[in-house]
């Protein structure tokens, strides 16, 4: 097995958003605004190759919004998802699996795209699988209002129309090993119901994909929590077992939105758990 980072792109969103009740004095610490209050954020996802498989986790923001769209959201940076698995060696038809963490627009929207003609919608990885899970796939075409804007049709029901689409077991459990992907799946609904974080061993280590149960090491404290959760004391409950779980097992946890951060430790603290080291892909793997 070989895994690889993939830059998407960076893009801004406000930042108390991003940190809820948590007041800007304490976040700006971790996270500076700009003048507008917004932060940066990047869509970092994760490509695992296997002898059989060509895994991609989550896929970013896409292109095919509208210009409006995007003015949103403040992309900048020359990072794309097609530069990056070229960096590798890799092109979209090499996918076979695209495992996607929930379906909010900044984790889908590079699932689907338009053609040639700009006359359709279809999958931008033709040849690959797309992995959700039923009760998600649910909650995200049947939308609560507060996360209607998150879940965009375009990015979601191509996907099934397209027949590649399989859903994983949810179980009564929030843990499952995964012998098809190769993984083990943590699922947690503070964020949105039945996000799933990906645990993966490679070489001697666990690396866990935090996706939105950990956007970036400024949210490490238990109370920091986002805006955007749909259940935020659910999601510090959640937070709590893991970060616990993550300082006791030694995890590195693959921060997905950490726009300096790859990766990073956690450990104990007369304060709770809090930030060890922080890492570079290549530090640990190369």
């Amino acid at each position: 097995m070989k895994i690889y980072p993939i830059e998407t792109g960076n893009f801004k969103l406000d930042g108390g958003a991003m940190f809820g009740v948590v007041p800007k004095t304490i976040w700006q610490r971790t996270n500076p605004a700009d003048n507008n209050n917004l932060i940066d954020m990047s869509m970092r996802c994760l490509l695992i190759e296997t002898s059989r498989r060509l895994i991609l986790i989550d896929t970013g923001l896409g292109n095919k919004q509208s210009d409006k769209f995007f003015s949103y959201y403040y992309l900048f940076g020359d990072f794309s998802l097609d530069s990056s698995l070229a960096k590798f060696g890799f092109s979209r038809d090499d996918i076979t699996d695209v495992f996607l963490t929930h379906l909010h627009f900044d984790h889908c929207g590079g699932c689907i795209e338009y053609n040639k003609d700009h006359t359709f919608l279809q999958p931008a990885f033709k040849n690959a699988t797309f992995w959700s899970n039923e009760a998600h796939w649910l909650w995200a075409t049947e939308p609560n209002p507060r996360e209607k804007a998150s879940f965009l049709p375009e990015n979601i029901l191509p996907i099934q129309e397209s027949g590649q689409l399989k859903f994983i077991p949810t179980g009564l459990n929030d843990y499952l090993d995964t012998t098809e992907l190769g993984f083990g799946i943590l699922f947690a609904d503070g964020h949105t119901d039945k996000q799933m974080i990906p645990h993966i061993r490679y070489q001697g280590k666990t690396i866990v994909f935090v996706a939105d149960l950990l956007p970036t090491v400024g949210h490490i404290p238990l109370p920091y929590v986002m805006g955007y959760d749909t259940r935020p004391l659910l999601t510090m409950n959640e937070k709590e077992k893991f970060l616990r779980n993550a300082a006791d097992k030694q995890y590195y946890l693959f921060l997905e939105h950490d726009p300096i951060h790859e990766l990073c430790t956690v450990k104990h603290t007369e304060k709770g758990v809090r930030l060890d080291q922080t890492y570079t892909f290549n530090e640990l793997f190369n």
